[in-house]
């Protein structure tokens, strides 16, 4: 794959791991790590997105250079 469609990918994945999902993942059931599904879902996203961030960053910065 080339790079622009990594960074593309990388994008667009933490608006459709939030947002897209949302219905799809409102349950309670099951329960991971004592969290409503959900709630784990969330916590994914928040861990998740700012790895992404740091992937298109690093990305970036080796094309400039």
């Amino acid at each position: 794959m080339s790079k622009k469609l990594i960074i593309v990918i990388l994008t667009i994945l933490p608006f459709v791991l939030m947002l897209g999902a949302i219905p799809f993942v409102n349950r309670i059931e099951p329960i991971i790590f004592g969290l409503p599904f959900l709630h784990f879902w969330l916590f994914l996203g928040m861990i998740l997105t700012p790895l992404c961030t740091y992937v298109i960053y690093h990305t970036e910065v080796r094309r400039e250079y």
